[in-house]
């Protein structure tokens, strides 16, 4: 009515209602550094396990859902994955080129602290480098998962395979890439109401007993199972099991990632927190932490005796998840960007899509005319960022 009230040439034609600003989900960014903080405080403990019981029972509960609950997530947001340019370019400089950057830096490291005839390989991935292979390997898979009819038990098929296949070797550790495809697969076929189903009060409170009985499992287990098994990087045949079992441990374990992911996803919170902008730079807390990880283990630091006492391994705890929660901080982020998620424009052919949406927005009515803002530069918004 305001507008009949102007007259005829001083009406204004309403403006297009803004496009609504994408504002990331505070519950999987608080998600993603929780499990960051884990994966942290799991390297940490690895250090001290010879001989102590209650840290392995407690290592083994958490390797059990860290890592399958880290990997979901990726699949996750993975779902929008295909082989258009711009995903293919995000991949890229996302994946493989911090991959090759670090595991370089990995090496150096490795020749200064410890041995320094250490040789450079691109096949055989450095310590915590393994997940930046399988999660290239599993992204290039995805339009395969997103097609077939039963991806799920299909991903299960092959994991089972090849915990009985010695002979997929290190060669950018298949064995785990392969053993952790279902959960990445899991990943990609969850919708957002399967996390709200999760995080219901009734879940979070049964997640407490299932939580105490992993604890009871986990501490019978230590002196009757491999905690290698956990890790899922090689063959049945090869830890000296039968091979049957294989196939059994891969769905057992499957099963209890699965549970034990749910609980922690039920008691992980939706509303934004303290740490929930951290939940951005995962990637950085998860790709340096490992050369202090190492250092330690170089220098013989682990073996430190207070280490071994209740307050040395609350410590230990305590300054793991410390150190991780500073490596996903904004000034980290700023320092190390150009090479965990470098632009790289110059490497790349521009994308057709680009350049006829630029068409477009100079001349949105197809007239031949041009507009008179200048068009913005292309922006290196190629796809899904990694998931950690």
């Amino acid at each position: 009515m305001t507008s009949s009230l102007l007259p005829h040439g001083d009406r204004k034609s309403p403006s297009p209602p803004s496009p609504p600003s994408r504002q990331r989900d505070a519950f999987f960014d608080n998600a993603k550094y929780l499990a960051i903080v884990l994966v942290g405080v799991g390297h940490a403990w690895g250090q001290i396990l010879d001989g102590n019981r209650t840290v392995e029972t407690l290592y083994r509960v958490l390797y059990t859902f860290h890592m399958p609950a880290f990997i979901i997530v990726s699949g996750y947001f993975s779902r929008s994955f295909d082989l258009s340019p711009k995903r293919v370019k995000r991949l890229i400089t996302g994946v493989a080129v911090p991959y090759l950057v670090f595991e370089i830096a990995y090496t150096l490291h490795r020749r200064v602290s410890e041995d320094p005839q250490a040789d450079f390989s691109l096949l055989d991935p450095t310590y915590l480098l393994w997940f930046l292979c399988a999660l290239f390997v599993w992204r290039l898979t995805t339009p395969i998962w997103q097609t077939v009819r039963w991806p799920l038990p299909i991903s299960l098929a092959i994991a089972a395979l090849a915990s009985v296949t010695p002979s997929v070797g290190n060669d950018l550790n298949m064995q785990r890439v392969l053993q952790f495809l279902p959960c990445f697969v899991l990943g990609l076929v969850l919708r957002p109401e399967h996390f709200q189903l999760v995080r219901r009060r009734s879940v979070r409170i049964l997640s407490v007993p299932v939580v105490a009985a992993a604890l009871v499992i986990g501490w019978w287990s230590v002196p009757r199972m491999e905690t290698g098994w956990f890790y899922r990087n090689a063959a049945m045949q090869d830890t000296g099991a039968p091979w049957w079992s294989g196939p059994v441990l891969t769905l057992a374990l499957f099963g209890c990632s699965v549970v034990l992911s749910a609980c922690f996803f039920a008691w992980v919170p939706g509303r934004r927190m303290w740490f929930t902008a951290l939940g951005a730079g995962t990637i950085y807390g998860y790709l340096l932490h490992g050369f202090l990880v190492k250092e330690g283990s170089y220098t013989g630091w682990f073996q430190h005796s207070f280490l071994d006492t209740p307050l040395g391994e609350i410590g230990l705890t305590v300054l793991g998840a410390t150190v991780i929660t500073l490596l996903c901080t904004k000034p980290v982020q700023r320092v190390l960007r150009y090479v965990v998620e470098p632009r790289m424009d110059w490497a790349f052919k521009r994308d057709p899509g680009d350049a006829a949406r630029g068409r477009e927005k100079r001349d949105p009515a197809g007239t031949g005319a041009r507009e008179t803002s200048p068009e913005p530069a292309a922006s290196n918004a190629g796809g899904e960022k990694v998931s950690v």
